[in-house]
């Protein structure tokens, strides 16, 4: 059987992947960067040593991706891929499997947490105002209250909005959706009560009063619940 090891690994991707794979990195190499044209259908040909069809199916590809677009008089150009657009149609938790979904999970956690100091930096009176006006309608903590969407999205929404990053806004509205599939389906440990919990009106008390620090550690507390339930299945 020793035989056997001299053998190497069957290359399983297509033409058009590798090609795909070639572009993208020739264009890594000229350092081109986005508005600029990139070489035509037939340089490409030329340089890759491919058909045509094949070019055009891996730029097809990366249309598709938003990596390229077509101009008049420009041919295809490089442009600023919407992430979010592409990522939005696989953020479905129907169709993720249970250990992306708990990533996922475990991922609007740690920036949460983290994002403590953009909040402090950003936040004005204005929005301490509107934050204490969305928790006047919200219950007081108690020991089993550990996740209600319409709470969530706006107290945590507006915690993204004043970060001032739209890139988190928008990667927030993807995380609620998933958090709540996770959280009413099973995945976790059954709920249980638990007695530490930081509520809501809790954060806006320190956002008001208290510092970044202070902070970071009331909404680890906000969290502990969840917390307690992803450890417990470890």
């Amino acid at each position: 059987m020793d035989f056997l090891a001299n053998f190497k690994q069957v290359d399983t991707s297509s033409l058009v992947d590798r090609v795909e794979d070639n572009i993208v990195q020739l264009l890594q190499e000229k350092k081109l960067k986005v508005g600029d044209s990139i070489p035509t259908e037939l340089e490409l040909c030329s340089n890759l040593g491919v058909s045509r069809t094949v070019v055009r199916e891996a730029l097809l590809r990366l249309r598709m991706m938003g990596l390229i677009e077509s101009k008049k008089k420009k041919g295809s150009v490089i442009t600023s891929p919407d992430i979010f657009g592409v990522l939005s149609k696989s953020m479905n938790p129907h169709i993720l499997d249970q250990g992306t979904l708990k990533d996922i999970f475990e991922i609007r956690m740690v920036l949460e947490i983290g994002m403590a100091d953009f909040i402090f930096q950003h936040i004005t009176q204005p929005d301490i105002e509107e934050l204490k006006a969305i928790v006047g309608n919200e219950p007081n903590a108690t020991q089993n209250h550990l996740f209600n969407i319409d709470h969530e999205i706006a107290f945590h929404g507006k915690l993204y909005d004043i970060t001032g990053n739209p890139t988190l806004k928008k990667f927030q509205s993807m995380l609620l959706p998933i958090f709540d599939y996770v959280h009413n389906s099973g995945l976790l440990k059954k709920q249980i009560q638990f007695d530490k919990y930081v509520s809501h009106k809790g954060l806006v008390d320190i956002l008001e009063n208290g510092s970044p620090e202070l902070f970071r550690n009331a909404m680890r507390n906000h969290l502990e619940n969840h917390f307690n339930r992803l450890f417990s299945e470890m």
